[in-house]
């Protein structure tokens, strides 16, 4: 699917998608306990390791969040689907309804209706799934294997595959750095201000995916 706007706009968007994925892992993890709203992979190891005694994981949280993210792909996959027609519009309703998830999980957290120490965690957890379902479902229809905004495998696959030392050009070797960076900024930026707060942190990763809305919502029209 064609960006309707540049792909330097795009990749930018992208990024702060890529960022706020960091953030809310972060929080997931090192908050909510061991599970990933994002990164699926990390959940289904660590439902593996609750076939194992005392290995102290939450098969709870790893069931809420995989499927909260399986129901976020379908949403997002109906929201493609419906939307294609007009691109851009597609874009913007998609993260902003992303946005209103966020936001509302975390207005949730800090008034003090969902407790970061008790089962109510669990609407947490599953809220951000879905968001971060949709997210992906949306990332995906770009074509740009090293920008999924919520796994790194493939990209970092391709930093050592396409290397020089592996006889490779080096080829998209900037983008696939600037991934992985990202990725990581954003979770040391979460990891530390969770250490203060929590829900104004999830809160920021809103702002974060509006950011990339509005990118989409009014960047000009890519021209080639």
């Amino acid at each position: 699917m064609r960006s309707p706007v540049s792909r330097r706009l795009t990749v930018a968007a992208l990024l702060l998608l890529t960022l706020a994925t960091g953030v809310v892992d972060a929080v997931s993890v090192l908050v909510l306990g061991h599970v990933f709203v994002a990164n699926m992979t990390g959940n289904v190891i660590f439902l593996g390791f609750w076939f194992v005694p005392q290995t102290g994981v939450d098969l709870t949280a790893a069931v809420v969040a995989f499927t909260g993210f399986v129901a976020g792909t379908v949403i997002g996959g109906r929201l493609a689907r419906q939307l294609d027609s007009t691109v851009r519009r597609w874009l913007v309703v998609t993260l902003s309804i992303e946005v209103v998830i966020i936001g509302a999980v975390a207005a949730l957290a800090g008034a003090g209706v969902l407790d970061y120490r008790d089962d109510s965690k669990l609407v947490l957890i599953g809220g951000l799934a879905i968001s971060f379902g949709i997210q992906n479902a949306t990332a995906r229809q770009f074509g740009i294997p090293e920008l999924s905004t919520t796994v790194l495998t493939s990209t970092i696959v391709g930093i050592g595959f396409d290397s020089r030392l592996a006889g490779g050009t080096g080829q998209r070797e900037k983008l696939r750095y600037a991934v992985v960076a990202t990725m990581c900024g954003g979770a040391v930026l979460g990891a530390t201000l969770s250490r203060f707060a929590v829900a104004p942190v999830i809160g920021l990763a809103a702002v974060i995916v509006a950011a990339s809305a509005a990118i989409f919502a009014f960047g000009p029209e890519d021209s080639g």
